[in-house]
């Protein structure tokens, strides 16, 4: 790392620790930043929050180590566009621009590169964090603030600085889109990839799928390939990547456009605006086809309630928000899309097989077990209801009646003592008073249900 590039870091991190000693003992400590990728409501912010302009940027990639440091503010956005100079990539890449790399480690991402790499926390080789005390500390695997940072989301700090491992990306990503209409092949077949990495003699580097209807699935299948004179599909105009799932066996892109294949529509979300249409999409400007664009629009409403008065004024049901990344046993998987059917009726629903490659007692996937993440984003219809939560609540229970977890980005509604004994609250107390003395971070339940 060059000297003018530590030196530049190190006077960011003392502008955040003095951030942090402005803000007032009892009130809120939070991030002062711009975008944010949650979906669960938070008491509003009235006093100053950290000061983390100054930790945006990739500070080292090292082509020959395939390791990078980088600030934990960093974007996916802008890490990807600093490693793919070298041919190289993160080992796992969240699906949206703006998630930034701090936030992926504590708040769990994932993408078609977990069935082999696991979460993004899991090619961390070593990370500094600003703790409650005041103090900025250098952890690494093993450690007990290290081991239980992934899913703490702030609750025991904020990393500033983190040594990833990255992984070699040759500049084209060749995918096969396979429909498997029966649940029970559908799991063979994702069982067969995540311990062979290959479907009928070539390699798979990616896997993905997204359940369309009942019994209408697809899986991806990614290989990155070298570049060739080959035209690429782009999906940044008036194709729509989800689509073309279903029209095509299939397909060629840039590394780049296969990274950020979900932000463009934000998966099949952006129908809601209107930004799918053909009309609309050729006077909506390419800069605004993104999935942070989306979520402003998202908070605008939520702001104004323009979607409750035009359901009131229809007559329909009140809605609730079913916003949830979920974790499933891949054996699991055909009952809980038959549950989810039932009783929820959503489609389409994203897939995702992960595999862990270690223990981690905040978020305890089994190691070296394939589950499968479930995405669902959407509304409901339930009634006057509907700020009580029924729907993810009854998707609670029925998760971890299948022996999955649930992400906590969005709303949760667990008791206190089921949510300790889901995420290991004995161990995330003894950590955080370790590094909280004065208790000065807000708890993961405080954060995380009851919405503070």
């Amino acid at each position: 790392m060059a000297s003018s590039t530590r030196s530049a870091h190190a006077g960011a991190v003392e502008r955040l620790r003095a951030s942090y000693a402005a803000i007032p003992a009892g009130s809120p400590v939070r991030l002062a930043k711009t975008t944010s990728n949650l979906f669960r409501p938070r008491t509003a912010r009235t006093g100053p929050g950290l000061d983390v302009s100054g930790l945006t940027g990739v500070l080292e990639v090292d082509p020959v180590a395939r390791t990078a440091q980088v600030q934990g503010m960093c974007t996916y956005e802008d890490l990807v566009e600093a490693t793919l100079v070298h041919d190289l990539v993160p080992l796992v890449v969240p699906q949206l621009r703006t998630i930034t790399l701090g936030g992926a480690v504590t708040g769990l991402g994932i993408e078609s590169t977990s069935f082999r790499h696991g979460l993004p926390h899991e090619s961390v080789l070593e990370m500094d964090v600003l703790t409650g005390a005041g103090d900025v500390v250098t952890t690494r695997p093993g450690d007990p603030l290290f081991d239980a940072f992934p899913n703490s989301y702030g609750s025991l700090g904020y990393a500033t600085r983190l040594r990833i491992e990255l992984e070699r990306a040759p500049g084209r990503v060749a995918l096969r889109h396979v429909r498997l209409d029966d649940p029970a092949r559908l799991v063979e077949a994702i069982a067969r990839i995540t311990a062979e990495g290959e479907w009928e003699g070539t390699r798979v580097d990616g896997l993905d799928g997204v359940a369309f209807a009942p019994g209408e699935h697809y899986l991806t299948l990614a290989t990155w390939v070298e570049p060739t004179d080959a035209p690429t599909s782009d999906y940044t105009g008036q194709q729509v990547y989800y689509r073309s799932i279903r029209e095509r066996s299939e397909d060629l892109l840039t590394m780049a456009d296969y990274l950020w294949r979900w932000d463009t529509d934000w998966f099949w979300c952006s129908a809601a605006f209107g930004a799918q249409h053909p009309l609309v999409r050729r006077v909506w400007p390419r800069r605004w086809r993104r999935s942070d664009v989306f979520r402003r629009l998202v908070g605008l409403d939520a702001r104004l309630g323009l979607v409750d008065r035009l359901d009131r004024r229809a007559g329909r049901p009140q809605r609730e928000r079913v916003i949830q990344d979920v974790e499933v046993p891949l054996a699991r998987l055909p009952e809980f899309l038959a549950w989810f059917d039932e009783h929820v009726g959503m489609r389409p629903v994203w897939l995702c097989p992960l595999v862990a490659r270690r223990d981690w007692p905040t978020y305890p996937l089994a190691p070296g077990e394939t589950y499968v993440n479930i995405g669902f984003w959407g509304t409901v219809h339930v009634g006057p209801d509907a700020s009580d939560g029924p729907t993810n609540r009854a998707i609670e229970q029925q998760v971890h009646a299948l022996g999955g977890h649930k992400s906590l980005y969005s709303e949760a509604f667990y008791d206190r003592d089921t949510f300790d004994r889901l995420y290991d609250g004995a161990q995330l107390a003894a950590v955080k008073a370790a590094h909280d003395p004065d208790d000065r971070l807000t708890s993961l339940y405080d954060k995380a249900v009851r919405r503070q």
